[in-house]
């Protein structure tokens, strides 16, 4: 398992500005979170990977700013948006190259607007297959607002779509969904490959490492025993945190934390 901050925590600072900021307090892991069309273009991504080589900085994962379209372009009954938005994800695919990234995270449809379980897992597995032919890991993110915000929704999709479905695992969205952490690890097991922490606790859901309640070496141990080559990546909106010193001890405490992870038992 690896620790790393997604560039996120800092937006709306600039994407460049933040992977500098991270990179030069010592944070050496990190997922990229595109926010704009412009960042996409090869000599910005090249920027990117550059600032990356400077400081010995790795890149696992990204996410993508067009989630909030993925409902209309992957799951309407208009065949070409479908094509269309997979060749567009070519794009970000691309990038991720470049930059050394693996996992791209995936929100999916809107749970207001709800499509039948055949035909999600029908798109679904195009966008997965699409990644896996360029070499990429397409991961289903648990977000509250869309139909993975439920458990048994993600359930559904691992049991129909067998090994082709890979989980992103968000603690703070899955406390907002009001479903368990624990439970959902120990439900998909090994195909959580990806992990956004936070701490949660009376104070919020969404906080620095120690400001909560939520018992993260527990989790870190539980997810040791069946996905340990998951990148564990802290998560944190901006309004959650004074700055980088926090997200900094964050980093650290997490860092500690699974390095001292011991396996438990599924």
């Amino acid at each position: 398992m690896q620790a790393g901050v997604s560039t996120a925590c800092l937006y709306p600072q600039l994407l460049e500005e933040s992977l500098y900021e991270l990179a030069v307090n010592g944070i050496t892991h990190v997922e990229i979170f595109f926010n704009s069309e412009s960042e996409l273009r090869r000599p910005f991504v090249a920027n990117l990977a550059d600032i990356m080589e400077r400081f010995g900085v790795t890149c696992k994962s990204v996410h993508p700013f067009a989630c909030p379209m993925e409902p209309m372009m992957l799951f309407s009954r208009y065949e070409r948006r479908v094509e269309d938005m997979l060749d567009y994800y070519k794009r970000t695919f691309e990038a991720m190259h470049t930059l050394g990234a693996e996992i791209f995270v995936f929100h999916g449809s809107d749970a207001q607007h709800p499509v039948p379980v055949d035909l999600y897992c029908e798109r679904f597995a195009k966008l997965v297959r699409t990644g896996k032919e360029e070499g990429i890991t397409v991961a289903q993110e648990n977000v509250v607002r869309c139909q993975s915000g439920q458990l048994r929704f993600l359930r559904e999709l691992a049991l129909r779509m067998g090994a082709e479905a890979k989980f992103v695992l968000d603690i703070k969205q899955a406390v907002r969904a009001g479903e368990s952490p624990e439970e959902i690890l120990t439900t998909l097991g090994s195909r959580v490959i990806h992990v956004h922490l936070s701490d949660h606790g009376e104070k919020g859901d969404c906080l620095p490492l120690g400001t909560g309640n939520f018992r993260v070496r527990n989790f870190l141990d539980l997810l040791a025993g069946c996905s340990p080559e998951s990148s564990v990546i802290l998560e944190l909106y901006r309004d959650n945190f004074r700055g980088i010193s926090d997200l900094v001890s964050s980093y650290r405490m997490l860092s500690m934390l699974m390095r001292s992870a011991t396996r438990s038992p599924m």
